[in-house]
């Protein structure tokens, strides 16, 4: 018994320290300037203060939300339709060559956004592709994240038996037809976790954003913050009531979808 109570113990702990940053974030976005930088720092305003309505009207944050929204939901749209498909042929056919597709994918995923993102810019120049700046962010960030969209797929489909398939097979369906009949399905925990994943990190993306989209008006929320930046001194009141507003979706999203996400973590999608 104590030692199930210590290890209760020991993961509160390990949680506390995990979202104490998220706490932070949200008691900083209500302190004043001067308060921000007292020493002693306190852990709860003495006067809150409330910046969520000018912040949002005078950045026009519906705006910056809606691009990356519309970013977040291009790449997950794009990934999941050509991943998918990519993770099951990598999954159902075995041999040495598989190994070295295996390999060459994850050597994708390495490749940082900074290095790729000057030979994006020329390719797509070339092609037009920068006349219409979000559907090339979203382009750039489709390819950035499809290797890991992969992999992670891939370890769902090996979960999912062979004799299934060979079943539907036998009864007369095509090789098409059970993969989306009966493979999808049973794979469907795991494919929503990537896709979770996938729609978070390009919800977050800046590189690519902040290199390919020069009008404000389509530049996504990463990008907005900046306006809190200057050369000699920074708004830190309003830098942490923009990332409370940008941050609070994401939270949200992830309380409603906890129990599909566990589902997914438990059937092997991420092993």
């Amino acid at each position: 018994m104590m030692k199930k109570y210590g290890l209760t113990a020991i993961a509160l702990c390990l949680v506390s320290l995990y979202l104490f940053p998220l706490y932070w974030m949200y008691v900083t976005a209500l302190k004043s300037g001067t308060e921000i930088f007292a020493n002693p720092p306190t852990f709860w305003p003495d006067n809150p203060q409330w910046m969520v309505g000018e912040v949002w009207t005078r950045l026009k944050m519906d705006v910056y939300l809606w691009n990356s929204l519309l970013i977040a939901s291009g790449v997950t749209i794009i990934v999941a339709i050509c991943g998918t498909g990519c993770a099951y042929v990598l999954a159902r056919i075995r041999n040495r060559w598989m190994d070295v597709v295996l390999f060459i994918v994850l050597m994708m995923q390495v490749l940082p956004s900074s290095l790729m993102i000057t030979p994006i810019f020329v390719a797509f120049n070339q092609v037009g592709l920068n006349e219409v700046p979000r559907t090339s962010v979203i382009l750039a960030q489709a390819a950035k994240v499809l290797p890991l969209y992969i992999v992670l797929c891939r370890a769902t489909f090996l979960q999912v038996p062979r004799e299934l398939e060979e079943a539907a097979l036998v009864d007369g369906n095509s090789r098409i037809g059970a993969f989306l009949s009966i493979i999808v399905p049973l794979a469907r925990n795991g494919i929503l976790v990537t896709s979770v994943l996938i729609f978070l990190q390009s919800f977050g993306e800046y590189v690519y954003s902040r290199s390919l989209i020069t009008q404000r008006a389509l530049q996504p929320a990463t990008v907005g913050l900046q306006s809190f930046m200057g050369p000699n001194t920074s708004d830190w009141s309003g830098v942490m009531t923009y990332s409370a507003i940008y941050v609070t979706p994401v939270l949200i999203i992830f309380v409603l979808l906890q129990r599909q996400i566990v589902s997914g973590l438990t059937s092997g999608a991420l092993k």
